[in-house]
């Protein structure tokens, strides 16, 4: 099997490197932190070296700035994983292209743990037959595929997800802070919402830990914080009406600025917390 290359070995990226690795291929992963790298020393190692390279990045700034510092092959396919802004990365679709190397804004709905597990989602943007030659590939992480549009579909789609996502989360933690203030135990309480119609999988995922406040990052508050201001800026430039997401990226604001940012995003509960 080829060798995969992989620039930004974080919470995600080492979860698709792991699964990459299960499934026969090798993976060489470069990582600013050198403790991540996985047999790289550099971004342009990985360039040299692999003809498919996934990139999972902070922003669409961050990839700018990567593609920008390295020489990429033509004939290349770079699989962009990163949430970042869809114009931004449509621009970068388009110019890679003209240099004759391949380009997917291949975002993935779930976190580290649910890469890990193989239960994520892909969301593609780009060429058609570019998506079908990279399906083996997601295969191994992820049990859905989607082929959304052009450069940029992928990642507009991936906001469209947060969007329902974030305010699912913050949606379970309201719900819990109110049960505790009814005297109702939220331990109780989540049992309950999970036997109706009120479920939601953000349940499964994050109720366990937003009652141990267990906050070991499977996914970062300040991480999801940028992705609701993109939602924001796209909602803007589209006209789309937003409210709950403007609360939303308040309470994460306030949260942020009380120190949560880099731990997992289930701290949500914490802007419900009466003690």
């Amino acid at each position: 099997m080829e060798t995969i290359g992989l620039i930004g070995v974080g919470l995600l990226g080492s979860a698709m490197a792991d699964r990459l690795t299960a499934a026969g291929y090798t993976v060489m992963g470069y990582d600013i932190v050198p403790e991540r790298q996985r047999g790289a020393k550099s971004s342009q190692q990985v360039a040299d070296a692999c003809r498919t390279i996934f990139l999972s990045l902070p922003t669409s700034d961050v990839v700018r700035q990567v593609i920008s510092q390295i020489q990429i092959k033509r004939g290349t396919v770079v699989i962009d994983t990163t949430t970042g802004e869809p114009n931004e990365m449509a621009e970068m679709g388009i110019k890679l292209a003209a240099q004759g190397v391949e380009y997917l804004d291949a975002t993935v709905l779930g976190s580290s743990r649910v890469v890990r597990n193989g239960g994520a989602s892909v969301m593609a943007g780009g060429k058609r037959e570019v998506f079908d030659a990279a399906l083996p590939l997601f295969a191994t992480f992820a049990n859905h595929t989607f082929y959304i549009g052009s450069y940029g579909a992928g990642a507009r789609m991936k906001l469209v997800a947060n969007l329902a996502l974030g305010l699912n989360r913050a949606v379970l933690a309201e719900a819990l802070g109110f049960a505790e203030a009814c005297e109702i135990s939220p331990v109780l309480a989540l049992e309950v919402l999970k036997s109706g119609a009120a479920y939601s999988r953000v349940m499964d995922d994050k109720g366990e830990k937003m009652l141990h406040h267990d906050f070991t990052p499977e996914a970062r508050l300040s991480q999801h914080l940028k992705d609701v201001r993109l939602i924001l800026a796209m909602a803007a430039e589209k006209h789309a009406k937003t409210p709950l997401s403007e609360v939303h990226r308040r309470l994460l604001e306030q949260l942020e600025a009380a120190g949560y940012g880099n731990v997992d995003n289930s701290a949500i509960i914490m802007a419900y917390e009466r003690r």
